[in-house]
């Protein structure tokens, strides 16, 4: 066989600063079936690019198995494009982020990026509930009793009030993820109290933000949902401010870090 002449280009390529102009990593379950899809979605585009790694989670969704994530938080943030800033880091999973903590989330995160902004779905869907206004709420969740109690403490705590709270009793993950599209919008109607100014729809393994539309249609206020609110948290601090109502009103609005 006569060899392949291989020729070395004189010239080295330009190159950009960056593939794409801002960068998003998602530190993720390792059972989510719906984040990645949800993010890709509402986020990806030729601006912004949606960058995952997956951390260890053995079902079921108990308080104790939620806290067994966190020594994973560090380590899961440094291999997502190690060495290079990013512009933001979610952490994809409420009812941890109410179990572990939000502050120690981001420590955790920032050991590993340092100066990030870090999103978790807690602290997303308070500031999208505040952005709409709202004060009284209702939430949905497809936990437990037992790994709901904490979510309602979370948000009461911070001066909401609750007025009413529905779960489903889920202890898999997996299973949430199953929920049918059509059921949930059922389920938001069955969940949302009459005096309520919005309702939260807890669980970034559940496909609720593909139907926020069709909810906010059924209820006639506004929804917030896990992966629907880190989506909106993530864009705004891209710089991301166009209005995108048909994924749901607060999709509308401003973002603030305060």
């Amino acid at each position: 066989m006569v060899p392949v002449d291989i020729n070395l280009h004189g010239r080295k390529p330009r190159l950009d600063e960056r593939p794409l102009e801002k960068r998003i990593g998602l530190v993720i379950l390792s059972t989510d079936h719906t984040t990645e899809v949800d993010f890709q979605r509402m986020v990806a585009s030729d601006r912004i690019g949606v960058y995952v790694n997956r951390i260890p989670y053995a079902n079921p969704t108990t308080p104790e198995n939620l806290m067994k994530m966190q020594p994973a938080l560090s380590e899961g943030a440094s291999l997502i494009l190690p060495d290079e800033p990013l512009d933001a880091v979610m952490y994809s999973c409420t009812s941890a982020s109410v179990v572990i903590g939000d502050v120690r989330i981001e420590e955790a995160i920032r050991a590993a990026k340092p100066g990030v902004p870090v999103v978790t779905p807690t602290a997303a869907a308070v500031r999208g509930l505040r952005a709409l206004g709202a004060h009284s709420i209702s939430i949905l969740t497809p936990y437990t009793v037992e790994t709901s109690r904490p979510m309602a403490d979370y948000f009461a705590g911070l001066g909401f009030t609750i007025n009413r709270f529905t779960c489903l009793g889920f202890e898999d993950d997996r299973e949430m993820a199953r929920i049918a599209p059509d059921e949930i919008v059922s389920l938001a109607s069955e969940a949302m109290d009459p005096q309520s100014q919005s309702l939260f729809i807890s669980c970034t393994a559940v496909r609720a933000a593909q139907v926020a539309g069709r909810v906010e249609a059924a209820i006639g206020k506004p929804v917030v949902t896990s992966n629907l609110a880190t989506a909106w948290a993530c864009l705004r601090l891209c710089g991301e401010t166009a209005l995108r109502p048909e994924l749901g009103t607060l999709m509308t609005k401003p973002y603030s870090e305060g």
